[in-house]
């Protein structure tokens, strides 16, 4: 499966955290949007993640072990509606370039970096993301390889 990995900090979030943050929006919307700030995610990989079968996406938590999917059903260039979008950046939600709409967030499993290929180099996600300052990986993720 084709999708992208994103890294991304606490650094703007209140204590509860940005996985908890959308999880109040999921839980009372049914789903919350997630920006990703900087690049904009072409519209191949769009159009890629948009056509599997199960649309996801990795987030990787900096500075810490913790990795999660986030299951969508829609990515946009344009701003959403603001409810929708974790109070504490939607003074700035007209800096992010892509969003996810975001319908479950669940933990990954400890060693999926290492179940996903970075396609400009075909290593590891868990061996590339060490030596990149990317803020973002296209990936090929390898579902059941243990």
């Amino acid at each position: 499966m084709k999708t992208i990995a994103l890294r991304f900090s606490n650094n703007l979030a209140p204590e509860d955290g940005t996985i908890e943050e959308h999880n109040k929006l999921i839980n009372q919307f049914g789903y919350a949007w997630y920006g990703k700030f900087g690049a904009k995610v072409s519209e191949k990989i769009r159009e890629e993640i948009m056509s599997s079968k199960d649309k996801k996406v990795l987030l990787i938590h900096s500075g810490t072990t913790n990795r999660y999917w986030l299951h969508i059903d829609d990515i946009s260039y344009k701003t959403p509606e603001l409810k929708a979008i974790p109070e504490y950046y939607r003074d700035i939600a007209g800096t992010v370039k892509t969003w996810f709409k975001v319908i479950r967030i669940e933990a990954a499993e400890k060693n999926v970096m290492s179940k996903c290929l970075v396609t400009s180099s075909g290593n590891t996600l868990s061996n590339v993301s060490k030596h990149s300052m990317s803020p973002y990986f296209i990936i090929n993720y390898r579902e059941g390889d243990e």
